[in-house]
């Protein structure tokens, strides 16, 4: 008996120890881009646009501004910000589930590494949104397919200008009022 309840224990010890070292990479995607930062930005914006669902450009960040201007340096980091009212509208209608407004707008950053390549990161939307019951899961995994197609180039169609963000954060697009946020 004392061996069963070791075991079990030793289990449980091992399936924590490997959830703390990998949850980090099933909650957020990384994957590279085989274009600069602000291509990769311009294109994923492009694919935004066109995705439809209701998917419209909410803002495009620059965190790095901000430690600039404290006297530090980063390499480049911009973050696109997109909204779908398709998706983000019964979540904010439910009491139960508003509180994941946190999450909204839906975003991506694009980045470089010291390796000198480009980087799209993301949230997992589909494995959170599973966390959060039936309606949201179905919803997340909408988003997480949507995002998908956000991240898909054609690399023999000349790149998009980037938008840049208009004064108040938003950076215009198209869709169902949702310029400016969710």
């Amino acid at each position: 008996m004392l061996k069963v309840i070791g075991g079990f224990i030793g289990g449980v010890l091992v399936v924590a120890v490997l959830s703390y070292n990998f949850m980090g990479s099933l909650m957020f995607r990384e994957i590279p881009s085989p274009f600069g930062v602000e291509e990769t930005v311009a294109r994923i914006q492009q694919n935004i646009q066109n995705t439809g669902n209701g998917w419209a450009l909410s803002g495009l960040r620059n965190p790095g501004k901000a430690v600039e201007a404290d006297g530090g340096n980063t390499l480049p980091v911009m973050m696109i910000e997109a909204c779908s009212t398709k998706y983000s509208g019964p979540i904010l209608k439910d009491d139960s589930v508003r509180f994941l407004s946190i999450l909204m707008p839906c975003k991506i950053s694009v980045y470089k590494k010291n390796d000198g390549k480009t980087y799209i990161g993301m949230m997992n939307a589909g494995l959170m949104g599973q966390m959060f019951g039936p309606m949201v899961g179905e919803i997340m995994g909408h988003v997480a397919a949507d995002q998908e197609k956000f991240v898909q180039f054609d690399p023999s169609k000349p790149a998009p200008a980037m938008i840049k963000a208009a004064p108040g954060g938003g950076a215009g697009g198209s869709g169902s009022g949702a310029a400016g946020g969710c």
